[in-house]
């Protein structure tokens, strides 16, 4: 059995990997990306990188603001959507958390949010509500949240609902998030079919008949539905995408599977990763990935800080 504390570490580095690894193939659709044995840092060298002026091994908004989200629950012990708000804005002005400071890559619903915060809108009032704001900008830093949070399954939801509502603050998105976390939370805690107990705990927290169960049910976990799995960046698809990818068989394997699906590549390498990072462990991330990996003085004090909780 993999110790906590490794499946802790692999989830944090997991997702930060999985964000960077994706980052030189975002925006080439699905046929476009190389095979699984050329998916590296470093793509072969006829394909066009996304992000060119980005030296490999960078993680970006994703990992940045997962990092915020754990420096706030370090810092306050709680989540205190405040200080994670300051912390957004200390990144979209100046590069906090941001390998070298350097920002890119923003997700258009997250700007919005950011400037309604800098206008002085309440925190958990400035991400958007309508349905056109479900993007996966929430869904990609929340991780942080599950490795951190010792209380109960209700307050770790209210939480994740909490953390999305700063940027994307439909229930579509928010019920996401909690789900990911849940699913997070019973792979730490070594249950058996952690994800069918997760949709069970979400069940028996949101009945029948709650707005949450008819969203979750018929928006994002319809029974017996086939889908097509994309790399949009659409948070249902995301979600999607990372349950496709983790039914992989090693780190490796699932996150250029995520990458594989094109599109939106370091988000989805991102939201798979940091599961996969759980179930497998730091050790199994390649050493090479880990070793190339950019801003180690930024997110292993962090980490550091992390693991004394345990």
């Amino acid at each position: 059995m993999i110790p906590q504390k490794d499946r802790i570490k692999g989830g944090l580095v997991g997702l930060l990997v999985g964000d960077a690894l994706g980052v030189p193939y975002e925006f080439h659709d699905r046929l476009s990306i190389p095979s699984f044995d050329e998916i590296e840092f470093e793509p072969p060298g006829n394909f066009r990188r996304a992000h060119s002026g980005i030296p490999i091994g960078t993680w970006s908004d994703d990992g940045a603001q997962a990092l915020i989200l754990l420096n706030t629950l370090l810092e306050c012990n709680k989540f205190d959507a405040a200080h994670f708000a300051g912390g957004l804005i200390d990144w979209y002005d100046k590069g906090f958390m941001a390998v070298s400071g350097v920002v890119f890559d923003v997700g258009i619903q997250t700007a919005n949010a950011i400037r309604e915060l800098k206008r002085g809108i309440e925190p958990l009032f400035a991400g958007g509500k309508d349905e056109y704001s479900n993007g996966n900008g929430a869904l990609m830093r929340v991780l942080p949240l599950a490795l951190w949070h010792q209380g109960s399954d209700s307050e770790l939801i209210a939480d994740a609902f909490a953390q999305s509502a700063v940027t994307h603050g439909h229930l579509r998105s928010k019920l996401c998030c909690a789900f990911y976390c849940l699913w997070a939370r019973r792979i730490l805690q070594n249950v058996e079919n952690p994800r069918e107990n997760a949709v069970e705990t979400l069940y028996q927290i949101f009945p029948e008949g709650t707005n949450e169960n008819i969203e979750f049910e018929t928006r994002i976990c319809p029974k017996d539905a086939i889908f097509d799995v994309t790399g949009s960046g659409y948070v249902v698809n995301s979600l999607r995408a990372s349950l496709w990818a983790n039914s992989h068989q090693t780190y490796e394997e699932t996150v250029k599977a995520a990458i594989s699906l094109g599109d939106d590549t370091d988000t989805t390498a991102c939201i798979a990763g940091g599961i996969a990072g759980i179930k497998f462990g730091l050790e199994a991330i390649p050493n090479r990935w880990r070793e190339n990996l950019r801003g180690r003085e930024i997110y292993e004090p962090l980490l550091e800080k992390l693991l004394e909780r345990f």
